[in-house]
């Protein structure tokens, strides 16, 4: 397996890593690199990214997901932290993050049974003990008897506004956790927006951390939304209602 690290040129990569004050064994890298070319392999079959170059992937998904390092002490105070990451798709940022930092507890939700099934393969390949793939809406786990207020951590990279992600969100995460939503663009307008839904569903303001990603011009948002108070049984509405009619 050591000879995989020699099919590729990691200098980047390494120095991403360096700029976000992340150090990973030998082990670790061949996990990313292994997760990588099954992602290219799978990604024939399943649509599960529309960047397969090497050098897009290990940057604009793996490094992207590793950015969670700037608002929080992933190898310190969270180091054994419950993280639960919603509409995961490929597994991001759910799997780099375990990768990286492998006492983490993670559970990963998408709605595609195709995604859920290659990440089954991919925790099975690496060894990722600890961590779990379902299948579901993000409605559909948010139950007292099954996952509601259970994570220290929730993440998401999926593409809504602030408001529909919190409904989807704020609910898993317990009293003293918090949300962090990865943003794409300035997200002051939205957090404005989003802040009677955000209220409504226990949570609160804690911060916004913008940056641009390691050697690039990539600009990046993290919002963290902490969790205040428990999240009122009715929410997350059914189905496809978030969506549709955003809470104002």
């Amino acid at each position: 397996m050591c000879s995989i690290l020699e099919k590729y040129d990691l200098g980047q990569f390494y120095k991403d890593l360096e700029a976000l004050g992340i150090s990973l064994s030998e082990k670790q890298i061949q996990q990313f690199v292994v997760y990588y070319e099954m992602l290219v392999e799978r990604n024939k079959d399943v649509n599960l990214t529309a960047i397969t170059d090497f050098d897009g992937v290990f940057k604009k998904h793996f490094i992207d997901s590793l950015s969670l390092v700037k608002c929080r002490d992933l190898s310190g105070a969270d180091s054994e932290a419950a993280l639960i990451d919603i509409g995961t798709g490929a597994g991001f940022p759910g799997i780099p993050l375990k990768i990286a930092f492998p006492h983490l507890k993670v559970t990963l939700v998408d709605s595609l049974h195709k995604r859920v099934v290659f990440l089954g393969e991919v925790i099975d390949r690496l060894g990722l003990a600890g961590t779990e793939a379902i299948h579901g809406r993000a409605e559909d786990h948010a139950k007292p008897e099954r996952l509601r207020e259970r994570y220290d951590i929730c993440v998401s990279r999926a593409v809504a506004n602030l408001s529909t992600l919190s409904e989807y969100c704020l609910p898993y995460v317990k009293i003293g956790g918090s949300f962090v939503a990865y943003k794409s663009e300035k997200a002051e307008e939205e957090l404005r927006e989003a802040a009677a839904a955000i209220r409504i569903l226990g949570g609160e303001a804690a911060g916004q951390v913008t940056f641009m990603l390691p050697g690039s011009d990539i600009y990046r948002s993290l919002v963290t939304i902490a969790k205040v108070s428990a999240t009122p049984a009715k929410y997350p509405r059914k189905a496809g209602t978030a969506d549709r009619k955003p809470l104002q």
